[in-house]
């Protein structure tokens, strides 16, 4: 990463928080580092599909002068937020990562982007995403090394964050796209129980897939925005009223008993690298006796296959309107996977939407022994080259699975390069997942730095 002191831009998001909240500094100092570490790093990450500093200082004003005046404030008030270029927003150019949509601007904001300015956010702009939202990358690379995959398709999000430049950013998941890229990039990222972030407004993909995830430094701070976004959506079926998921107020309390992980290998383990299948040995070992290992079914290893019918099938149907109006315009790897998806009969189609139950009941005998799965969250640290985003083969079955999952920066490669930790919890469990995320880090960094837990 370029070397430069991100200053007010490097805190954490729920201590940025907290400092504007005291008065220590307000939203327009907040939002300045921000766009100065954007100006300086920029041209290297190209982060950024839209970005408008005047918009983003005229709303950090407002809320300035809101808390001045003594009126309510939310709980993300003044906190800069990078947002996936497939999120509508409101007279802000949205153009999906694609040509085809190059000058698109939505006259409403999508209900994620609704919630985060009734927060209070400040949406500083729109994260570069690749092509649709599936494989074809867009400019974005690796703050780690420029010459490396960021991931996708939420890359710009999980490199805005990496690089200092937001202390939160919100992304989309279908495959592995919010998991993979915050792996690369060393960066925390949550991907929610599948319906409990509504998605209208969100380019449409897969609707028995797509889910609405974020990026944050820690997994406190991936707590503070997602229970700004998780509600009830009335115009997105995915998503039901409940009570309020206290998702923050959870994961920095300390666990009531000390937890317990059940550590996996998935389906594509041999695809794993030897230095990620020997960090995930060590901090096995670490663990000690508060981690047993744990078999999948042999039923999981047709999941990749049956998440990949899914999402072609519905991917076919829902971009058809892009590929009639400019199918030459789209990259060859989309109109492959879009062709595929045109053949998939609707007996295969409908047989494969039964499976999710079917896996949830097979993880059901590990989870009722402990609070989380742990697996690798990508076969290895970001590849080099900038033609591909990375392989999701250790992602896809939990997004297949709707289980919330969460990537956490515990490793790194030989060259320094970040290797992420994936914890899986059971679905609704998303507050106890983050609250495990939350200690195992602490975990891991006593034992780095020698202390007792």
């Amino acid at each position: 990463m370029a070397r430069t002191d991100p200053g007010l831009a490097g805190l954490g998001a729920l201590d940025l928080r907290d400092r504007i909240a005291k008065g220590v500094v307000n939203s327009v100092d907040a939002v300045e580092a921000c766009l100065a570490r954007i100006e300086a790093l920029e041209p290297e990450i190209q982060a950024w599909a839209w970005l408008d500093g005047a918009n983003a200082l005229e709303q950090a004003r407002a809320l300035d002068a809101r808390r001045l005046s003594g009126r309510p404030t939310g709980p993300l008030h003044g906190l800069p937020v990078g947002i996936k270029d497939i999120i509508d927003t409101a007279r802000v150019p949205t153009a999906n990562g694609t040509p085809v949509d190059e000058g698109r601007v939505p006259t409403r904001d999508a209900a994620v982007v609704t919630r985060l300015r009734a927060a209070g956010a400040v949406i500083m702009g729109k994260t570069v995403s690749t092509e649709l939202a599936y494989m074809h990358p867009g400019k974005t690379r690796n703050p780690h090394d420029p010459a490396r995959t960021p991931g996708g398709s939420s890359s710009g999000s999980a490199a805005a964050v990496a690089a200092g430049m937001v202390p939160l950013a919100v992304g989309t998941q279908t495959g592995g796209s919010v998991i993979r890229p915050a792996a690369f990039c060393g960066v925390v990222g949550f991907k929610p129980t599948f319906g409990a972030i509504g998605r209208t407004g969100v380019l449409t993909q897969s609707p028995s897939l797509d889910t609405v995830g974020v990026f944050a430094r820690d997994p406190a701070d991936a707590a503070l925005i997602a229970d700004a976004l998780f509600g009830h959506d009335p115009d997105d079926a995915a998503t039901a009223p409940a009570p309020s998921a206290r998702l923050l107020e959870t994961a920095l309390s300390p666990p009531p008993v000390t937890p317990t992980l059940a550590f996996v290998r998935p389906p594509g383990w041999d695809e794993a690298d030897a230095e990620t299948r020997d960090a995930l040995g060590e901090l096995v070992a670490l663990l000690g006796e508060r981690c047993f290992e744990a078999d999948l079914p042999t039923a999981f290893d047709e999941a990749a296959e049956i998440r990949r019918r899914i999402n072609f099938a519905e991917m076919a149907k829902n971009y058809y309107g892009h590929e009639r109006r400019g199918r030459d315009a789209m990259s060859a790897v989309l109109r492959e996977a879009m062709d595929e998806g045109k053949t998939v009969l609707a007996r295969d189609y409908l047989a494969a939407l039964d499976w999710p139950v079917v896996y949830n009941a097979g993880l059901e005998s590990i989870l009722e022994r402990c609070d989380a799965i742990i697996c690798p969250a990508a076969p290895g640290p970001a590849p080099t080259g900038l033609e591909s985003t990375g392989d999701a083969i250790f992602n896809g079955l939990w997004t297949l699975c709707g289980t919330p999952a969460v990537t956490l920066p515990l490793l790194e490669s030989g060259d320094g390069m970040p290797m992420g930790v994936q914890l899986v919890g059971r679905r609704g469990d998303d507050a106890r997942l983050l609250r495990t995320a939350r200690w195992l880090m602490e975990r891991v960094d006593a034992a780095q730095t020698g202390e007792t837990t």
